[in-house]
């Protein structure tokens, strides 16, 4: 028996893959932890704030003595901010007028606090005969207003920023959630209506006595039912997965109608991994059984196609039916409240308007129903 040799290295595809794909480093978004996002801000600005005044101070030749009264008021203006950051961490979630007069309150009486002690240090360390006295200790106000004014503003500027992002996130996962739902409550319509149809069936085949049979769709049925209960109601599958469970679906039909039901399946390659949501195709088959193979004593061909079109996907269903697309469509919707609404809803939900569902009468009799989707082989990402 011949044996494939076993290679010790890494496979070539994976190597490729490897060699193809840029390193990218995974990098923790600035404002993801604000904490310490204000901590750098704080720490960064008030250095720079040193570095200007102290290369300010060397320009105009004030002695080792400005150094130190640089870093007083450095450490002063730290201290203050850190103080005034605590107040607006709850001032910016009170009423506009509340948060504005109290901040530019805080802020007037931090100013006067940082130019008294600016007051006080340039009398002790660069000019010691000077004896401040009164609005002498606020001499510097304006100028320590302005910079607190600005600090405020940017501190401001940045929360308000983050707390509209986070709405918007809000915004984003809730509008997730209940397109999920909705996906979730039109896939869910699917399975008593299908239900209810077998059950009814095998209901017929007992009364019958016919108990191989009935057996038989019970077990099909169960084997259906298991199929589609792995995938989640909002989860999307392979094309041939979907067809798969039509497959299992169209046995459990062909008990009931024998030759008169005569599907066929014509599926490129080429999109047989394209994905799409599970159970789409379910109520276009069984429209098309009720429609066209039941009324019918000679039945009907169902064709189930599928090829890719560009960079799209183009599934037809389509019988040979009595047709008549108005008689067809109103029936089928108004029957149960599922079908063609309940494929349209879905599709919307899943792809917006980049998608195109059609529905007509052909010309050589029957009915089709057209739907063209992107061709994606990946699943969907899920909201964080």
């Amino acid at each position: 028996m011949a044996t494939e040799p076993i290679s010790l290295t890494a496979p070539a595809a994976v190597r490729t893959r490897a060699a193809r794909k840029p390193f990218r480093l995974q990098q923790q978004p600035f404002f993801e932890d604000k904490n310490r996002a204000f901590w750098i801000l704080q720490s960064v600005g008030w250095a720079g704030y040193f570095t200007l005044r102290t290369l300010s101070g060397i320009a105009n030749n004030m002695g080792w003595s400005f150094l130190l009264h640089t870093a007083l008021l450095t450490g002063t203006g730290y201290s203050i901010t850190l103080l005034m950051s605590a107040a607006y961490r709850r001032l910016i979630r009170a009423k506009p007028i509340i948060t504005w007069v109290v901040s530019i309150l805080i802020v007037l009486i931090a100013a006067a606090s940082f130019s008294a002690i600016e007051t006080w240090s340039h009398a002790t360390f660069l000019r010691p005969g000077l004896q401040p006295q009164g609005i002498e200790f606020l001499s510097a106000i304006l100028l320590t207003f302005s910079l607190l004014i600005a600090w405020s503003a940017l501190y401001y500027a940045i929360n308000y920023y983050l707390l509209l992002e986070e709405r918007h996130d809000r915004m984003v996962r809730l509008e997730s959630q209940a397109s999920s739902a909705q996906l979730a409550m039109l896939r869910y319509q699917l399975n008593p209506h299908f239900l209810f149809n077998t059950l009814n069936s095998i209901s017929t085949l007992v009364l019958l006595k016919q108990t191989e049979q009935a057996n038989a769709m019970l077990s099909r049925l169960s084997s259906f039912l298991r199929y589609t209960l792995v995938n989640e109601p909002t989860a999307q599958v392979t094309v041939a997965q979907e067809v798969e469970t039509l497959k299992l679906y169209l046995e459990i039909e062909k008990m009931r109608f024998e030759d008169r039901l005569r599907p066929k399946f014509h599926i490129e390659a080429a999109v047989a991994g394209a994905r799409l949501p599970s159970l789409l195709l379910q109520p276009l088959v069984e429209n098309a059984i009720k429609y066209a193979v039941t009324p019918q004593e000679e039945g009907a061909d169902i064709w189930i196609e599928a090829r890719k079109a560009g960079e799209r996907v183009l599934i037809t269903v389509r019988d040979t039916g009595p047709g008549s697309d108005a008689a067809y469509t109103v029936r089928a919707e108004q029957s149960t409240g599922v079908g063609l609404a309940n494929i349209r809803d879905r599709l919307a939900q899943a792809y917006g308007a980049d998608h195109r569902f059609e529905t007509q009468t052909n010309i050589q009799g029957g009915f089709s129903v057209t739907i063209e989707i992107p061709h994606s082989v990946e699943p969907p990402e899920e909201p964080k």
